[in-house]
């Protein structure tokens, strides 16, 4: 790792002498960035496992201080009903975006990693003999380990017509059919038309101009539009058990997006919808960083056509029902999750994985493979359903993380709030959902972060579990309710609840893991302890059963491009680094001139000054970057404070402004994840393993893209493309 073992040695011993003076008052503070490698997880084990060894887990002033961002909600359990409809139908219907991607913009087409490349020295090669990454993602998809978009290549709403037809229960119909390979899985055959994305809506994100790792392979099989992909698959992993077929381009029939500036996102759309700005709008602004509640307000009113992303999307299920509703009418779909983190199904597959597909074991929904539900959709009542709260919150309460607690009188509360809906429907005499604000006060009823009648439900609900009393952790603001006026007028304080591991009270500042360790709780593991050994089959096979060092992958994207498209000038070998953005709030307000001022007026990268003296490079000469995954252009600054051997581009620089085109591809210059390309670690495929276990916004794929390397040279003439588009300009 270059780190001088004696300083791994000191830094060890005065971090566990530390600990054991301050008793477990030791802590790391670690960010985003190592989520970036390949073998993260190794990193972050390591981490964990000196902290555990140290006793510093959940101790106050010591343990794990995590920070990646906003991705974690404060009032979770009450968002969860309003976003995924869980008052009216259950299960939702998710997906993890990285393997999502990964099939749909045919990455995999372009795998270089081998799984023998990965593969423990110890294990039964003959387990994975011939298989590829998609290969596995796809098993773990047919075995219920992760969730699947699309799920079935027939569609869901004539599996269940055909099962009734013929007087067949649709679950043993639909699990009989894929076990006599009748029905058959998407996953299995990603490039046939029946298993595209057809629709796409983008909000509040810029994904095709800023976190799309493998930027390219979306333009080109994703959109089917300009792309600079310079990788032809020659040299590629062929999948054995995923179909491959003739590359399909162009797979999105419509791309739907909401921002409120023109971002590149908005440029690739087919169709842009103008939101409202932070003060145009009324929302609620949240984080697992802080304890405290937000508000936005609107201050003044959405300018011009612009509306609340709330009255878009209460718009659009207005004209779906007016226009889908009689044509659909009462349909039954079946829907396919996972094997749920915190559910019976978590323990499906817990040591000696079984596939159905190549009769190993039966296909058992929910424990050898995905549950299915059948649940009933009224395309007429979209908007009623929209537009209130439905009765499954009164029939089957609320939770979550494997506990559950009654709701009638949030519910009626509610009702009371915001009036009832008096129109006749599906949604007569329940609590009306017609603003923004109507949204925000049923996360803030449900939650027991900001109700504190829900929170000691909530804790008394765990009680049960764990055979303990917890109620005494938010007793004290039991009578507490944080209301949106309450927000408005200051920010509040949220109330300890069971979602999180950590408390909030004037004793004690969060902590993770805090109330497993002073209240007793066990952990979520398949041992209810903090494991530092995992015997999960995969895990083994991977070695990973405990935590090792791993070096990083060779994604051997560098070698095919060295001189193929030479211009003269000396060309670098670097490894690529994507620091987080300094001159915005990731692609948001780079693009003003403030922000340009202060940086280089449009994309720059950074090299080291002996590098840059190698190929004759000076700061501010413009430079391409490339691989065989694409191409961007961009400004060049020289700096002794970049190590030698690594070229970082602070990400989120989009291609809007001030971007010339690319002497290799002939085309305008990329971004940051141009070069770049989603590579999936096995490991990050498991379920049935309790911990190991999918669960929304927590344990699945991550694309990774530290691992990567990129041909930096100078350009030898910076042409703007003001002239007539050349297609295949690039060609040789």
């Amino acid at each position: 790792t270059t780190v001088p073992p004696h300083l791994v040695v000191q830094v060890a011993r005065e971090f566990a002498q530390n600990a054991h003076d301050t008793e477990g008052r030791s802590m790391v503070i670690v960010g985003a960035a190592l989520n970036h490698w390949y073998h993260m997880d190794m990193t972050y084990r390591g981490i964990i496992n000196m902290l555990m060894m140290c006793g510093c887990i959940g101790k106050s002033g010591g343990g794990w201080s995590h920070y990646v961002g906003q991705e974690k909600l404060r009032p979770q359990f009450g968002w969860a009903p309003l976003a995924f409809a869980l008052d009216w139908s259950r299960p939702p219907r998710q997906m993890n975006g990285t393997s999502f991607f990964y099939a749909h913009t045919s990455q995999w087409r372009h795998e270089k990693l081998h799984v023998e490349e990965i593969i423990s020295p110890t294990a039964d090669a003959r387990r994975y003999e011939g298989m590829s990454m998609i290969d596995l993602n796809a098993k773990a998809e047919r075995m219920g380990w992760l969730p699947s978009a699309p799920q079935l290549q027939t569609n869901p709403l004539k599996v269940v017509a055909e099962a009734e037809a013929k007087g067949l229960d649709p679950v043993a119909y639909a699990a009989d059919q894929l076990r006599q390979g009748g029905l058959q899985m998407s996953c299995d055959d990603p490039d046939n038309p029946a298993n595209f994305p057809r629709n796409m809506f983008v909000w509040r994100s810029n994904i095709l101009g800023s976190s799309g790792k493998g930027h390219e392979y979306f333009l080109k099989y994703l959109l089917g539009t300009q792309h600079a992909v310079f990788d032809d698959e020659s040299d590629t992993v062929k999948p054995t058990e995923v179909t491959q077929r003739e590359a399909a381009e162009g797979k999105l029939d419509l791309l739907t997006v909401l921002d409120f500036r023109m971002s590149t996102t908005c440029l690739y759309g087919d169709i842009v919808l103008p939101t409202a700005t932070w003060y145009e709008k009324d929302d609620l602004n949240t984080s697992d960083m802080h304890p405290f509640i937000h508000p936005l307000s609107e201050a003044v009113q959405p300018l011009w056509e612009s509306k609340t992303d709330w009255e878009i999307y209460k718009l659009i299920a207005k004209r779906f029902s007016e226009i889908g509703g009689p044509y659909l009418g009462t349909r039954k779909d079946i829907v396919l999750t996972p094997l749920l983190h915190d559910t019976a199904g978590e323990l499906g597959q817990a040591f000696e994985p079984r596939d159905w597909k190549h009769g190993e074991c039966d296909l058992v929904p929910g424990k050898t493979a995905p549950n299915m539900t059948v649940v009933e959709r009224n395309y007429n009542d979209i908007y009623r359903k929209f537009t209130s709260v439905g009765p499954l919150l009164d029939k089957l309460g609320n939770g979550g993380k494997g506990i559950n607690w009654n709701t009638e009188e949030e519910v009626r509360e509610l009702g009371a709030l915001s009036d009832v809906v008096t129109e006749e429907g599906v949604s007569y005499g329940r609590p009306r959902l017609d603003t923004a604000i109507d949204a925000a006060e049923m996360i803030l009823t449900f939650a027991p972060e900001t109700n504190g009648h829900v929170a000691v439900k909530a804790w008394d609900a765990l009680s049960k579990v764990t055979g303990r009393e917890h109620t005494h952790l938010a007793v004290g603001r039991e009578h507490d309710k944080i209301r949106f006026r309450d927000v408005q007028a200051q920010p509040r304080k949220i109330i300890s609840a069971p979602t999180w591991s950590g408390l909030e009270s004037e004793e004690v500042s969060y902590n993770a893991g805090y109330t497993n360790v002073h209240e007793l709780i066990p952990w979520r593991t398949l041992t209810g302890r903090q494991q530092f050994y995992q015997d999960h089959r995969w895990m083994l096979d991977f070695g990973e059963g405990l935590c090792l060092y791993k070096p990083a992958i060779d994604t051997k994207t560098v070698k095919p491009m060295l001189g193929k498209y030479s211009n003269g000038e000396h060309e670098l070998v670097l490894n690529w680094i994507t620091p987080h953005q300094k001159w915005g709030i990731h692609s948001t307000y780079s693009d003003n001139l403030r922000m340009l001022t202060l940086s280089r007026g449009g994309p720059h990268i950074w090299i080291s000054e002996k590098e840059a003296a190698q190929a004759g490079i000076v700061d501010n000469d413009w430079v391409e970057a490339f691989n065989v995954n694409g191409t961007l252009t961009a400004r060049v600054v020289v700096s002794q404070r970049v190590p030698e051997g690594m070229c970082l581009m602070y990400h989120a620089q989009e291609k809007i402004v001030n971007v010339p085109g690319a002497e290799t591809s002939g085309k305008r210059g990329g971004i940051h994840n141009s070069v770049t390309r989603t590579v999936l670690k096995p490991t990050h495929m498991i379920g049935g393993y309790a911990q190991l276990a999918w669960g929304f916004n927590y344990y699945g794929t991550v694309g990774s893209n530290r691992d990567e390397f990129v041909v930096v040279r100078k350009m030898k003439k910076v042409d703007w493309l003001e002239g007539p588009l050349v297609e295949e300009a690039h060609s040789k």
